[in-house]
């Protein structure tokens, strides 16, 4: 197995790739933003398997992907994540990617989503799909955007808006305006509402 792995958190990184190399034999390479992982596609590629943490400097959203799987020559491209809800794991899906694996996964089921997808496959863990069953059907969720529900879940997580703004690659005014959309839509009085909403309704 050939993968490349690009994630601008070195402690991710590195484990995730030395358990990759150790235990599952494979050959990698590893990468801080989108640009670097590109340029090795271009120099190295393709790749049996690229995988791209979702929230890491030049991704902007899903654009990232779209650019890694035009380089990669369309060969497997999957999205790493430590926050993204399940929509966002099912947009990205839609989008080409080949799977969606969250940073939370046990090491060894992370090898085994690794080689379902350098053979080809699609991989999504099935609590992910339960996830996002119960959350497209939620009446909450079916007012928000996909951007709204990132930034509602970040509201969750009790991120700040500057730390929301850095993980989605957007300006902290935009993130202001999703905020003050978001307590509009859900009746909140404010933020710390809006996500104490979002919690008690089940969706993060």
């Amino acid at each position: 197995m050939r993968i490349l792995l690009a994630d601008d958190h070195d402690m991710v990184r590195e484990t995730i790739s030395a358990y990759l190399k150790s235990e599952g034999g494979a050959e990698v390479e590893t990468a801080v933003d989108l640009q670097s992982a590109l340029s090795l596609i271009e120099s190295d590629g393709p790749y049996d398997l690229v995988l791209l943490d979702y929230n890491m400097p030049g991704m902007m959203g899903l654009d990232g992907l779209s650019r890694a799987l035009n380089a990669n020559g369309n060969k497997g491209v999957g999205i790493l994540s430590g926050s993204a809800p399940a929509r966002t794991a099912q947009d990205a899906l839609d989008a080409g990617a080949i799977g969606f694996i969250p940073k939370t996964m046990g090491a060894q089921s992370l090898l085994n989503a690794v080689r379902f997808m350098c053979a080809g496959e699609v991989y999504m863990p099935v609590s992910l799909m339960r996830e996002q069953s119960n959350t497209r059907d939620h009446p909450i969720a079916q007012k928000l955007s996909p951007r709204e529900m990132e930034v509602l879940g970040g509201l969750s997580r009790g991120l700040s808006n500057k730390e929301i703004a850095r993980e989605l690659e957007l300006q902290e005014v935009t993130i202001k305006l999703h905020v003050r959309t978001l307590c509009r839509k859900l009746d909140a009085k404010n933020r710390t509402q809006a996500a104490l909403i979002a919690k008690e309704a089940g969706l993060f």
